[in-house]
């Protein structure tokens, strides 16, 4: 069988063949050859020579691609080409036949156009090698075929120049659809050789690790992979990329048995018993049980994955395999994390891999190690030595993706504390850092998942700042780099919906919040009823609410998830004192306070003092409110968000007011005009956010304090504000002074 002038039986069999594009790039060579070296200047034969190499390696392309390919590097060598192949298929079948003759020419002299051991001489004996092979009949299929593939060429080229005439819309169409035409390129030009087919797998796999985006969508990759297994069931490689791809739509069923089909045809054909002997074969079974627990791990089959892990312990151990076991160690850890006793494991874990040479696997449980020791509450300053440390490791090693999740680790650990310029800093560093590792195809390792986390976290912190137009800015970059369909892009899906959600909180549009809630839900379960639960508090559905927090609290303390029960606690503390209970909001206040400080999360340490300051301010005691206060405004105003700042400024305002009420008329006017200079400040923060109900709130406040002064004309300016804002917000019966 014949398709495209390519025998089909014994695929792979040899390494190469002759088809109609092959015979255009020997043209191509002949032509380079044959030109003088004043005829092409250097600049045009330097770019020829870096076209040669994907010409050689990469799949069959049409023939009017390849003359635009040659055009743009060298014009005066595309119009010789052309016009080379068309006398060629315009002839007869001896003027092939005397090409191919006089190649041998090429490696002929004291001095050779081509050395045989050159790419380019190395192609040219493979071609004329695979040309001598081949019977009359199939010389003859094979110039029927070229034939065709000139006819094609030039209609296409008659079609281009066409397209060039009609208008920039229809010109802007035919450039969409030749987009699907070049990711159907590979399968239209027939059968690949096993470089062609080798070289377009590892360029694929690279993309699919680094460059997602880059690489053929997971419909067209899975098309030409089964246009690769239909000629070649057994070519194990394709059946690997074919699992990768199939990870990416999360196609469990698929990924599944194209992992099971990999490992089946390493073992079948050979090709580490070849080497190995027999241990060949065991080694390609432990690493297929090993492999196939990552895989129910990632897709959550908790039960499936430990028993594929056992299977894997229990065959790596008979062979005395410490690599595999190493590997085995390292996802015991990830399967049983939420264990009291996980961190020996882990530590026992980086300790063996040091002692077997493995930095990759070390430095993985470093990173582990920092992680969960971080949500335990150490130090900073341990954490950042024990990261030091590992990024020695990860440069002496040259690992440069370990560089890039070491970096976004930072970013997260500073956030987690509640540093967002320290976070800030290390998420631009790993934005501003070339890769070390240069992959295929001139793709730079920046579209990774540490990539992405960086960008969500400069995203947010931008938005905390008020800096929506930077924030959306990010997140429209996200979009384009992280693809909804791709694997890292629920990230900012999640990160999106988070700013939306706030900023219509901060708006007043509480039913625009609300529809929020559903997206965030399926992003992030316990992110989503928390946020439910903050809406309907806002909507002063207290009892569900209620309800609701006391679920999640309890749910969130059963995972020992300490940063949302401290959050979760902060929120019922202010359903109690909204629903006019302080005296039973500061026990929770405490607890969340307690649990703050031994976890050193200086920020909502902060923030739970805010809260028990204005407990105190409700509870008639405003010294002490405002003692409090002088230990948190600190590290809100250093590093806190925009609306945290101003409810801090609005608060002590709110402080001084209260303390003023016993003094002398002298000092109490004083003590006003310091109220109003802080009411401005926390009017200018919430002006940031677009906070309109707060604002509403500090023109009452301001209102009622020019009144006391006697300030007629500032006073009517803020009741002005007061009156536009009420007539536009909805109100909820809640008292002014009621609310931080």
């Amino acid at each position: 069988m014949m398709t495209n002038g390519v025998v089909h039986a014994n695929l792979f069999g040899i390494k190469d063949w002759v088809t109609p594009y092959k015979i255009a790039v020997l043209v191509l060579l002949n032509e380079m050859g044959r030109t003088g070296e004043g005829a092409v200047s250097l600049v045009e034969r330097r770019k020829l020579n870096q076209l040669l190499l994907p010409l050689l390696q990469g799949p069959d392309i049409t023939l009017s691609k390849l003359y635009k390919l040659i055009e743009e590097s060298c014009p005066q060598l595309a119009n010789s080409v052309q016009i080379r192949i068309k006398l060629m298929a315009e002839g007869e079948l001896k003027d092939m036949e005397q090409f191919f003759d006089d190649l041998s020419d090429s490696f002929s002299g004291t001095e050779p156009e081509v050395h045989k051991t050159s790419v380019v001489g190395l192609f040219l004996r493979h071609m004329i090698l695979a040309y001598s092979k081949l019977s009359f009949s199939q010389v003859f299929k094979l110039y029927a075929a070229l034939q065709q593939y000139f006819q094609s060429g030039e209609k296409k080229t008659v079609e281009d120049a066409d397209m060039d005439r009609e208008d920039a819309e229809r010109q802007m169409e035919k450039e969409e659809l030749d987009v699907s035409v070049r990711e159907e390129e590979v399968s239209c030009s027939g059968p690949l050789s096993q470089k062609q087919a080798e070289f377009f797998l590892s360029q694929q796999a690279a993309l699919l690790k680094n460059d997602e985006t880059k690489a053929l969508t997971p419909a067209s990759l899975q098309k030409e992979l089964n246009n690769l297994l239909k000629f070649n069931p057994d070519f194990a490689e394709a059946h690997y990329l074919s699992y990768l791809n199939n990870l990416r739509v999360q196609d469990v069923f698929s990924s599944t048995h194209s992992l099971l089909h990999y490992f089946d045809r390493l073992i079948l054909t050979g090709a580490e018993g070849k080497s190995n002997g027999e241990e060949g074969y065991g080694r390609s079974l432990r690493y297929a049980a090993l492999n196939l627990a990552a895989l129910h791990c990632r897709f959550g089959h908790y039960q499936q994955a430990e028993l594929a892990l056992q299977e894997a312990i229990r065959i790596a151990q008979e062979s005395n395999d410490h690599v595999c076991l190493q590997h085995c160690l390292s996802w015991l850890y990830v399967l049983g994390q939420k264990r009291a006793d996980s961190y020996v494991l882990l530590e026992h874990s980086v300790k063996k891999a040091v002692h077997f040479g493995l930095p990759y696997l070390a430095s993985l449980g470093i990173q582990s190690l920092v992680q969960q020791r971080a949500f335990a509450g150490k130090t900073a300053n341990k954490l950042m030595d024990a990261l030091k440390d590992s990024d020695l490791l990860h440069w002496k090693h040259s690992l440069s993706e370990l560089i890039d999740i070491s970096i976004a680790q930072k970013t997260a650990i500073w956030r987690l504390y509640g540093r967002s310029t320290m976070a800030l800093q290390q998420a631009q560093m790993l934005l501003s850092m070339n890769s070390l590792e240069s992959v295929n195809a001139g793709v730079q390792q920046n579209n990774t998942e540490s990539f992405a986390v960086a960008l969500c976290h400069l995203a947010e912190l931008h938005a905390e700042q008020g800096c929506f137009a930077a924030a959306a800015e990010v997140l429209k970059h996200l979009r384009e780099r992280f693809p909804p369909n791709s694997q890292h892009a629920q990230l900012w899906m999640l990160c999106d919906q988070k700013i939306q959600f706030d900023r219509a909180m901060n708006d007043g549009k509480f039913h625009l919040a609300d529809s929020l809630v559903t997206g965030i839900t399926a992003l992030n379960g316990i992110e989503g009823v928390y946020r439910k639960a903050v809406v309907m508090q806002a909507q002063n559905q207290m009892t569900e609410a209620h309800k609701l927090l006391q679920k999640l609290l309890t749910y969130c303390q059963k995972l020992k998830n300490t940063e949302m029960v401290i959050s979760v606690l902060l929120s019922v503390a202010e359903l109690y004192w909204r629903s006019s209970s302080p005296t039973i909001a500061m026990p929770v206040l405490l607890e969340a306070l307690a649990l703050s400080k031994e976890y050193r999360l200086q920020y909502l340490a902060s923030e739970t003092v805010l809260n028990l300051a204005y407990a105190q301010l409700i509870l008639g005691i405003p010294e002490q409110a405002l003692t409090l206060l002088h230990m948190a405004i600190e590290p809100i105003l250093a590093d806190g968000a925009i609306l945290d700042k101003g409810r801090a400024m609005f608060l002590v305002s709110k402080c001084q007011v209260a303390s003023a009420a016993s003094y002398d008329p002298v000092k109490r006017a004083e003590a006003l005009e310091a109220a109003i200079e802080n009411l401005n400040e926390a009017k200018n923060y919430f002006a940031k956010v677009d906070c309109r109900e707060r604002i509403r709130d500090v023109a009452y406040f301001q209102a009622r304090l020019y009144h006391a002064l006697g300030k007629t004309q500032e006073r009517n300016r803020c009741a002005m504000i007061f009156r536009q804002l009420h007539q536009e917000l909805p109100s909820h019966g809640v008292p002014l002074i009621n609310h931080l």
